[in-house]
Protein backbone atom coordinates (compact mmCIF):
# COMPACT_ATOMS: atom_id res chain seq x y z
CA UNK A 1 0.00 0.00 0.00
CA UNK A 2 1.09 3.50 -0.63
CA UNK A 3 1.96 5.86 2.21
CA UNK A 4 0.27 8.87 0.70
CA UNK A 5 -3.30 7.49 1.01
CA UNK A 6 -4.97 8.74 4.14
CA UNK A 7 -8.27 7.78 5.75
CA UNK A 8 -10.55 10.77 5.46
CA UNK A 9 -13.30 11.10 8.01
CA UNK A 10 -16.31 13.01 6.80
CA UNK A 11 -17.88 15.58 8.94
CA UNK A 12 -20.84 14.70 11.13
CA UNK A 13 -24.36 16.11 10.65
CA UNK A 14 -23.85 18.54 13.55
CA UNK A 15 -20.21 19.77 13.23
CA UNK A 16 -17.26 19.55 10.83
CA UNK A 17 -14.06 17.76 12.11
CA UNK A 18 -11.44 19.81 13.94
CA UNK A 19 -8.08 20.40 12.37
CA UNK A 20 -6.15 18.70 15.18
CA UNK A 21 -7.65 15.26 14.49
CA UNK A 22 -4.99 12.58 14.26
CA UNK A 23 -4.34 10.71 10.98
CA UNK A 24 -2.07 7.70 10.32
CA UNK A 25 -1.18 5.79 7.27
CA UNK A 26 -2.47 2.26 6.74
CA UNK A 27 1.15 0.88 7.09
CA UNK A 28 1.61 2.49 10.46
CA UNK A 29 -1.74 1.13 11.64
CA UNK A 30 -0.80 -2.40 10.54
CA UNK A 31 2.65 -2.45 12.26
CA UNK A 32 1.72 -0.70 15.43
CA UNK A 33 -1.78 -2.22 15.79
CA UNK A 34 -3.09 0.96 17.31
CA UNK A 35 -6.55 2.44 17.44
CA UNK A 36 -7.30 6.00 16.63
CA UNK A 37 -10.03 7.46 18.69
CA UNK A 38 -11.45 10.78 17.98
CA UNK A 39 -12.40 12.75 20.99
CA UNK A 40 -15.93 13.99 21.40
CA UNK A 41 -16.23 17.21 19.56
CA UNK A 42 -19.28 18.29 21.53
CA UNK A 43 -22.11 16.80 23.48
CA UNK A 44 -24.13 16.06 20.30
CA UNK A 45 -21.34 14.39 18.24
CA UNK A 46 -20.98 10.64 17.71
CA UNK A 47 -18.01 8.53 18.86
CA UNK A 48 -16.08 6.89 16.03
CA UNK A 49 -13.62 4.05 16.75
CA UNK A 50 -11.25 2.46 14.24
CA UNK A 51 -9.15 -0.59 15.04
CA UNK A 52 -6.56 -1.07 12.32
CA UNK A 53 -5.09 -4.49 12.96
CA UNK A 54 -3.79 -7.24 10.79
CA UNK A 55 -5.34 -7.72 7.40
CA UNK A 56 -7.19 -10.91 8.35
CA UNK A 57 -8.85 -9.30 11.36
CA UNK A 58 -12.60 -8.93 10.95
CA UNK A 59 -14.24 -5.73 12.17
CA UNK A 60 -16.64 -5.89 15.08
CA UNK A 61 -20.30 -5.37 14.44
CA UNK A 62 -20.17 -1.72 15.45
CA UNK A 63 -16.77 -0.96 13.87
CA UNK A 64 -16.37 0.39 10.39
CA UNK A 65 -14.38 -2.07 8.20
CA UNK A 66 -11.01 -0.83 6.96
CA UNK A 67 -11.16 -2.73 3.73
CA UNK A 68 -11.33 0.36 1.58
CA UNK A 69 -8.32 1.87 3.34
CA UNK A 70 -6.29 -1.31 3.02
CA UNK A 71 -7.02 -1.41 -0.67
CA UNK A 72 -5.58 2.06 -0.96
CA UNK A 73 -8.92 3.71 -1.87
CA UNK A 74 -10.47 6.50 0.14
CA UNK A 75 -13.84 5.64 1.77
CA UNK A 76 -16.88 7.59 0.57
CA UNK A 77 -19.41 6.31 3.12
CA UNK A 78 -20.38 8.18 6.24
CA UNK A 79 -19.98 6.59 9.63
CA UNK A 80 -23.15 5.12 11.11
CA UNK A 81 -24.89 7.20 13.64
CA UNK A 82 -26.46 5.47 16.60
CA UNK A 83 -30.22 5.95 16.97
CA UNK A 84 -30.03 7.00 20.60
CA UNK A 85 -27.42 9.66 19.78
CA UNK A 86 -29.93 11.73 17.69
CA UNK A 87 -30.02 15.40 18.42
CA UNK A 88 -33.05 17.05 20.00
CA UNK A 89 -34.02 18.40 16.60
CA UNK A 90 -33.69 14.90 15.12
CA UNK A 91 -35.97 13.49 17.79
CA UNK A 92 -38.65 16.06 16.98
CA UNK A 93 -38.38 15.36 13.26
CA UNK A 94 -38.52 11.60 13.79
CA UNK A 95 -41.53 11.89 16.07
CA UNK A 96 -43.33 14.10 13.54
CA UNK A 97 -42.62 11.69 10.70
CA UNK A 98 -43.87 8.79 12.81
CA UNK A 99 -47.12 10.59 13.62
CA UNK A 100 -47.69 11.42 9.95
CA UNK A 101 -47.04 7.78 8.97
CA UNK A 102 -49.45 6.53 11.65
CA UNK A 103 -52.14 9.01 10.56
CA UNK A 104 -51.85 8.03 6.89
CA UNK A 105 -51.89 4.32 7.79
CA UNK A 106 -54.98 4.80 9.95
CA UNK A 107 -56.79 6.66 7.17
CA UNK A 108 -55.96 3.93 4.65
CA UNK A 109 -57.28 1.27 7.02
CA UNK A 110 -60.50 3.26 7.54
CA UNK A 111 -61.03 3.59 3.79
CA UNK A 112 -60.40 -0.12 3.24
CA UNK A 113 -62.88 -1.13 5.94
CA UNK A 114 -65.59 1.28 4.80
CA UNK A 115 -65.11 0.94 1.03
CA UNK A 116 -67.71 -1.78 0.55
CA UNK A 117 -70.30 0.01 2.68
CA UNK A 118 -69.75 3.31 0.88
CA UNK A 119 -69.92 1.60 -2.52
CA UNK A 120 -73.10 -0.27 -1.57
CA UNK A 121 -74.75 2.94 -0.32
CA UNK A 122 -73.86 4.80 -3.51
CA UNK A 123 -75.09 1.90 -5.66
CA UNK A 124 -78.36 1.69 -3.73
CA UNK A 125 -78.81 5.45 -4.00
CA UNK A 126 -78.29 5.29 -7.76
CA UNK A 127 -80.72 2.36 -8.02
CA UNK A 128 -83.35 4.25 -6.05
CA UNK A 129 -82.91 7.31 -8.25
CA UNK A 130 -83.26 5.20 -11.39
CA UNK A 131 -86.39 3.54 -10.00
CA UNK A 132 -87.95 6.91 -9.26
CA UNK A 133 -87.00 8.35 -12.63
CA UNK A 134 -87.91 5.29 -14.71
CA UNK A 135 -90.98 3.45 -13.35
CA UNK A 136 -91.54 0.07 -14.97
CA UNK A 137 -94.72 -0.04 -17.01
CA UNK A 138 -96.91 -3.17 -16.75
CA UNK A 139 -96.30 -5.67 -19.56
CA UNK A 140 -99.86 -7.05 -19.58
CA UNK A 141 -103.34 -6.02 -18.47
CA UNK A 142 -106.64 -7.83 -18.19
CA UNK A 143 -108.50 -7.62 -21.48
CA UNK A 144 -111.72 -5.64 -21.19
CA UNK A 145 -113.31 -8.03 -23.69
CA UNK A 146 -112.14 -11.43 -22.41
CA UNK A 147 -110.44 -10.89 -19.05
CA UNK A 148 -107.30 -12.62 -20.35
CA UNK A 149 -103.88 -11.00 -19.89
CA UNK A 150 -102.95 -9.05 -23.03
CA UNK A 151 -100.60 -6.21 -23.89
CA UNK A 152 -101.83 -2.68 -23.12
CA UNK A 153 -101.63 -1.85 -26.84
CA UNK A 154 -103.83 -4.84 -27.75
CA UNK A 155 -106.37 -3.86 -25.11
CA UNK A 156 -106.60 -0.37 -26.61
CA UNK A 157 -107.63 -1.63 -30.06
CA UNK A 158 -111.27 -1.24 -31.12
CA UNK A 159 -113.63 -4.20 -30.83
CA UNK A 160 -114.34 -5.50 -34.33
CA UNK A 161 -117.68 -7.24 -34.94
CA UNK A 162 -117.96 -9.58 -37.97
CA UNK A 163 -121.08 -11.39 -39.21
CA UNK A 164 -120.27 -15.06 -40.02
CA UNK A 165 -122.47 -17.52 -41.90
CA UNK A 166 -123.45 -20.96 -40.52
CA UNK A 167 -125.07 -22.87 -43.34
CA UNK A 168 -123.56 -26.29 -44.20
CA UNK A 169 -122.01 -24.65 -47.32
CA UNK A 170 -120.12 -22.20 -45.05
CA UNK A 171 -118.56 -24.85 -42.80
CA UNK A 172 -115.98 -25.08 -41.46
CA UNK A 173 -115.66 -21.40 -40.73
CA UNK A 174 -112.49 -19.41 -40.15
CA UNK A 175 -111.77 -17.23 -37.13
CA UNK A 176 -114.48 -18.34 -34.69
CA UNK A 177 -111.97 -19.94 -32.35
CA UNK A 178 -109.96 -16.70 -32.15
CA UNK A 179 -112.90 -14.45 -31.23
CA UNK A 180 -113.25 -13.11 -27.71
CA UNK A 181 -117.07 -13.30 -27.72
CA UNK A 182 -119.46 -15.07 -30.10
CA UNK A 183 -123.20 -14.42 -30.36
CA UNK A 184 -125.45 -17.09 -31.93
CA UNK A 185 -129.11 -16.62 -32.95
CA UNK A 186 -131.64 -17.58 -35.60
CA UNK A 187 -131.59 -15.54 -38.79
CA UNK A 188 -134.55 -16.88 -40.77
CA UNK A 189 -135.91 -20.23 -41.88
CA UNK A 190 -134.33 -21.98 -38.86
CA UNK A 191 -130.80 -21.04 -40.02
CA UNK A 192 -128.46 -19.80 -37.32
CA UNK A 193 -125.83 -17.10 -37.77
CA UNK A 194 -122.90 -15.85 -35.70
CA UNK A 195 -121.46 -12.47 -34.78
CA UNK A 196 -117.83 -12.72 -33.62
CA UNK A 197 -116.06 -9.98 -31.65
CA UNK A 198 -112.29 -9.60 -32.08
CA UNK A 199 -109.66 -7.47 -30.37
CA UNK A 200 -106.34 -8.96 -29.20
CA UNK A 201 -106.51 -11.94 -31.61
CA UNK A 202 -105.88 -10.84 -35.21
CA UNK A 203 -106.69 -13.67 -37.64
CA UNK A 204 -105.94 -12.86 -41.28
CA UNK A 205 -108.70 -15.13 -42.55
CA UNK A 206 -112.27 -14.64 -41.21
CA UNK A 207 -115.49 -15.83 -42.78
CA UNK A 208 -117.59 -16.50 -44.69
CA UNK A 209 -118.98 -13.01 -44.03
CA UNK A 210 -122.76 -12.57 -44.39
CA UNK A 211 -125.49 -9.97 -44.00
CA UNK A 212 -126.56 -7.83 -41.02
CA UNK A 213 -129.54 -8.29 -38.70
CA UNK A 214 -130.92 -5.68 -36.25
CA UNK A 215 -130.42 -7.67 -32.99
CA UNK A 216 -126.77 -8.34 -33.87
CA UNK A 217 -126.33 -4.60 -34.45
CA UNK A 218 -127.84 -3.91 -31.02
CA UNK A 219 -125.43 -6.31 -29.33
CA UNK A 220 -122.47 -4.81 -31.24
CA UNK A 221 -123.46 -1.30 -30.14
CA UNK A 222 -123.13 -2.39 -26.51
CA UNK A 223 -119.39 -2.93 -27.21
CA UNK A 224 -119.00 0.26 -29.28
CA UNK A 225 -117.79 -2.02 -32.07
CA UNK A 226 -117.36 -1.19 -35.78
CA UNK A 227 -119.56 -3.67 -37.67
CA UNK A 228 -118.40 -5.76 -40.69
CA UNK A 229 -121.03 -7.43 -42.93
CA UNK A 230 -122.19 -7.96 -46.51
CA UNK A 231 -125.46 -6.07 -46.94
CA UNK A 232 -128.35 -6.85 -44.59
CA UNK A 233 -132.07 -7.04 -44.04
CA UNK A 234 -134.07 -3.87 -44.76
CA UNK A 235 -134.58 -3.21 -41.05
CA UNK A 236 -130.88 -3.76 -40.31
CA UNK A 237 -129.71 -1.36 -43.04
CA UNK A 238 -132.19 1.25 -41.81
CA UNK A 239 -130.92 0.91 -38.25
CA UNK A 240 -127.31 1.29 -39.39
CA UNK A 241 -128.21 4.66 -40.83
CA UNK A 242 -130.42 5.92 -38.01
CA UNK A 243 -128.06 4.88 -35.19
CA UNK A 244 -124.84 6.03 -36.88
CA UNK A 245 -123.35 2.57 -36.58
CA UNK A 246 -119.62 2.33 -37.34
CA UNK A 247 -120.43 0.66 -40.62
CA UNK A 248 -117.93 -1.52 -42.54
CA UNK A 249 -120.26 -2.91 -45.20
CA UNK A 250 -118.65 -4.89 -48.02
CA UNK A 251 -120.78 -2.84 -50.42
CA UNK A 252 -119.05 0.36 -49.28
CA UNK A 253 -115.50 -0.98 -48.71
CA UNK A 254 -114.98 -3.94 -51.06
CA UNK A 255 -111.19 -3.62 -51.05
CA UNK A 256 -111.12 -4.82 -47.43
CA UNK A 257 -112.79 -8.12 -48.39
CA UNK A 258 -111.99 -10.92 -50.81
CA UNK A 259 -113.92 -13.69 -52.56
CA UNK A 260 -112.22 -17.09 -52.53
CA UNK A 261 -112.46 -19.46 -55.50
CA UNK A 262 -112.89 -22.67 -53.49
CA UNK A 263 -116.47 -21.77 -52.55
CA UNK A 264 -119.39 -20.40 -54.53
CA UNK A 265 -121.24 -17.16 -53.82
CA UNK A 266 -122.66 -16.06 -51.46
CA UNK A 267 -120.58 -18.34 -49.20
CA UNK A 268 -117.14 -17.11 -50.33
CA UNK A 269 -116.63 -13.60 -48.88
CA UNK A 270 -113.75 -13.36 -46.38
CA UNK A 271 -111.93 -10.59 -44.57
CA UNK A 272 -109.03 -10.11 -42.12
CA UNK A 273 -108.92 -8.40 -38.74
CA UNK A 274 -105.65 -6.52 -39.47
CA UNK A 275 -107.26 -5.25 -42.69
CA UNK A 276 -110.40 -4.14 -40.87
CA UNK A 277 -108.22 -2.45 -38.22
CA UNK A 278 -106.74 -0.33 -41.01
CA UNK A 279 -110.21 0.55 -42.24
CA UNK A 280 -111.21 1.51 -38.69
CA UNK A 281 -108.13 3.71 -38.32
CA UNK A 282 -108.92 5.47 -41.60
CA UNK A 283 -112.36 6.30 -40.22
CA UNK A 284 -111.02 7.47 -36.86
CA UNK A 285 -112.39 4.46 -34.95
CA UNK A 286 -109.23 3.80 -32.96
CA UNK A 287 -110.78 2.42 -29.75
CA UNK A 288 -114.03 1.13 -28.24
CA UNK A 289 -115.58 2.59 -25.11
CA UNK A 290 -117.51 -0.04 -23.16
CA UNK A 291 -117.74 -1.71 -19.75
CA UNK A 292 -116.36 -5.24 -19.57
CA UNK A 293 -117.98 -8.06 -17.65
CA UNK A 294 -116.98 -8.93 -14.10
CA UNK A 295 -114.32 -11.68 -14.06
CA UNK A 296 -113.00 -14.31 -11.66
CA UNK A 297 -110.33 -16.97 -11.51
CA UNK A 298 -111.14 -20.46 -12.75
CA UNK A 299 -112.56 -22.69 -10.00
CA UNK A 300 -113.34 -26.13 -11.49
CA UNK A 301 -115.95 -28.05 -9.54
CA UNK A 302 -114.78 -31.17 -7.73
CA UNK A 303 -118.08 -32.81 -8.73
CA UNK A 304 -119.23 -31.22 -12.03
CA UNK A 305 -123.00 -31.23 -12.57
CA UNK A 306 -123.10 -29.78 -16.09
CA UNK A 307 -120.90 -32.07 -18.20
CA UNK A 308 -123.07 -32.41 -21.33
CA UNK A 309 -125.07 -29.44 -22.63
CA UNK A 310 -127.46 -29.40 -25.61
CA UNK A 311 -129.12 -26.49 -27.46
CA UNK A 312 -132.16 -27.22 -29.67
CA UNK A 313 -132.78 -24.16 -31.85
CA UNK A 314 -134.31 -25.62 -35.02
CA UNK A 315 -133.18 -28.54 -37.17
CA UNK A 316 -130.54 -31.05 -36.25
CA UNK A 317 -128.08 -29.47 -38.67
CA UNK A 318 -128.17 -26.25 -36.59
CA UNK A 319 -128.43 -27.71 -33.11
CA UNK A 320 -125.30 -27.62 -30.99
CA UNK A 321 -123.87 -29.41 -27.97
CA UNK A 322 -120.97 -29.03 -25.53
CA UNK A 323 -118.89 -31.48 -23.51
CA UNK A 324 -117.08 -30.27 -20.41
CA UNK A 325 -113.31 -30.83 -20.49
CA UNK A 326 -111.98 -30.82 -16.92
CA UNK A 327 -108.34 -30.73 -18.10
CA UNK A 328 -108.85 -27.29 -19.68
CA UNK A 329 -111.93 -26.23 -17.68
CA UNK A 330 -113.67 -25.41 -20.96
CA UNK A 331 -116.48 -26.74 -23.19
CA UNK A 332 -115.81 -28.51 -26.50
CA UNK A 333 -118.46 -27.49 -29.03
CA UNK A 334 -120.09 -29.77 -31.60
CA UNK A 335 -122.68 -29.04 -34.30
CA UNK A 336 -124.87 -31.43 -36.24
CA UNK A 337 -123.35 -34.24 -34.14
CA UNK A 338 -119.70 -33.50 -35.08
CA UNK A 339 -116.92 -31.42 -33.51
CA UNK A 340 -116.96 -27.86 -34.83
CA UNK A 341 -113.45 -26.93 -35.94
CA UNK A 342 -111.81 -23.60 -36.86
CA UNK A 343 -109.90 -23.91 -40.16
CA UNK A 344 -107.36 -21.31 -39.00
CA UNK A 345 -106.22 -23.35 -36.02
CA UNK A 346 -107.43 -26.85 -36.87
CA UNK A 347 -108.79 -27.08 -33.32
CA UNK A 348 -112.25 -27.74 -31.98
CA UNK A 349 -114.07 -24.66 -30.69
CA UNK A 350 -113.75 -24.66 -26.90
CA UNK A 351 -115.18 -21.63 -25.06
CA UNK A 352 -114.53 -21.13 -21.33
CA UNK A 353 -118.09 -19.88 -20.68
CA UNK A 354 -121.35 -20.89 -22.40
CA UNK A 355 -124.50 -18.83 -21.81
CA UNK A 356 -128.05 -19.58 -22.84
CA UNK A 357 -129.77 -16.19 -22.95
CA UNK A 358 -133.57 -16.40 -22.95
CA UNK A 359 -134.74 -13.64 -25.31
CA UNK A 360 -138.36 -13.34 -26.47
CA UNK A 361 -138.50 -14.31 -30.18
CA UNK A 362 -141.12 -13.97 -32.91
CA UNK A 363 -141.44 -14.16 -36.69
CA UNK A 364 -141.03 -10.94 -38.62
CA UNK A 365 -141.48 -10.03 -42.26
CA UNK A 366 -140.84 -12.44 -45.09
CA UNK A 367 -137.55 -12.18 -46.89
CA UNK A 368 -137.06 -12.55 -50.63
CA UNK A 369 -136.79 -16.35 -50.32
CA UNK A 370 -140.10 -16.66 -48.49
CA UNK A 371 -138.61 -17.19 -45.02
CA UNK A 372 -139.54 -15.12 -41.99
CA UNK A 373 -136.99 -12.83 -40.44
CA UNK A 374 -136.40 -13.36 -36.73
CA UNK A 375 -137.41 -10.66 -34.29
CA UNK A 376 -135.71 -10.65 -30.86
CA UNK A 377 -136.64 -8.33 -28.02
CA UNK A 378 -133.00 -7.77 -27.12
CA UNK A 379 -133.62 -4.62 -25.07
CA UNK A 380 -134.93 -5.40 -21.59
CA UNK A 381 -134.05 -8.36 -19.39
CA UNK A 382 -134.46 -12.10 -19.06
CA UNK A 383 -133.07 -15.32 -17.68
CA UNK A 384 -129.43 -16.26 -18.23
CA UNK A 385 -128.26 -19.87 -17.86
CA UNK A 386 -124.51 -19.71 -17.32
CA UNK A 387 -122.21 -22.74 -17.67
CA UNK A 388 -118.63 -22.56 -16.35
CA UNK A 389 -116.30 -24.64 -14.15
CA UNK A 390 -118.45 -27.72 -14.94
CA UNK A 391 -121.46 -26.23 -13.14
CA UNK A 392 -124.53 -24.18 -13.98
CA UNK A 393 -125.72 -20.87 -12.51
CA UNK A 394 -129.12 -19.33 -13.14
CA UNK A 395 -128.76 -15.56 -13.41
CA UNK A 396 -130.14 -12.65 -15.37
CA UNK A 397 -129.24 -10.64 -18.46
CA UNK A 398 -130.24 -7.00 -19.02
CA UNK A 399 -129.80 -4.32 -21.67
CA UNK A 400 -131.21 -0.91 -20.83
CA UNK A 401 -131.23 0.46 -24.41
CA UNK A 402 -130.11 -0.33 -27.93
CA UNK A 403 -126.72 1.26 -27.32
CA UNK A 404 -126.37 0.15 -23.67
CA UNK A 405 -124.01 -2.70 -22.74
CA UNK A 406 -125.26 -6.23 -22.13
CA UNK A 407 -124.97 -7.14 -18.45
CA UNK A 408 -125.14 -10.40 -16.48
CA UNK A 409 -126.12 -10.53 -12.81
CA UNK A 410 -126.84 -13.16 -10.19
CA UNK A 411 -130.34 -13.87 -8.91
CA UNK A 412 -129.51 -11.46 -6.05
CA UNK A 413 -128.69 -8.70 -8.52
CA UNK A 414 -124.90 -8.75 -8.10
CA UNK A 415 -122.53 -8.82 -11.11
CA UNK A 416 -122.18 -12.43 -12.26
CA UNK A 417 -118.44 -13.08 -12.52
CA UNK A 418 -117.27 -15.01 -15.55
CA UNK A 419 -114.08 -16.98 -16.18
CA UNK A 420 -111.52 -15.27 -18.39
CA UNK A 421 -111.49 -16.49 -21.98
CA UNK A 422 -113.93 -16.90 -24.84
CA UNK A 423 -117.62 -16.52 -23.99
CA UNK A 424 -120.23 -18.09 -26.30
CA UNK A 425 -123.76 -16.65 -26.02
CA UNK A 426 -126.74 -18.36 -27.66
CA UNK A 427 -130.13 -16.61 -27.82
CA UNK A 428 -132.98 -19.04 -27.09
CA UNK A 429 -136.72 -18.40 -27.10
CA UNK A 430 -137.25 -20.19 -23.77
CA UNK A 431 -135.27 -22.17 -21.21
CA UNK A 432 -136.58 -25.50 -22.54
CA UNK A 433 -134.30 -25.12 -25.57
CA UNK A 434 -131.25 -25.92 -23.42
CA UNK A 435 -130.69 -29.12 -21.42
CA UNK A 436 -127.80 -30.42 -19.33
Amino acid sequence: MQDDIKEVFPETEDQAPKTDSAFITPDEAATKDIAINTSNRDDNSSTIEIDMGKEDKKPDSEERPASTALLGRPSTSKPKRKFWHLSKKGWFISAGVALVVLAVAGWLVYLAVNHKTLTANVSQSQTNNQTIKKPVAPTTVASTLTGLQVSPSANSLPITAVMIENTPEARPQSGLGQAGVVFEALAEGGITRFMALFQDQLPTYVGPVRSARPYYIDWALGFDAPYAHVGGSPQALSEIQSLNVKNMDYMDFPSYYTRISSRVAPHNVYTSIPGLNKLEASQGWTSSNFTGWARKADSPASSPNAINISFTLSYDVYNSSYTYDSSTNSYNRSEDGAPQVDTNTGKQLSPKVVIGMVVPWSQGALDSSGAYYSVYQDVGSGEAIVFQDGTVTIGKWSKASITAPLEFTTSAGQPLKLNAGQTWITAIANSSEVSY
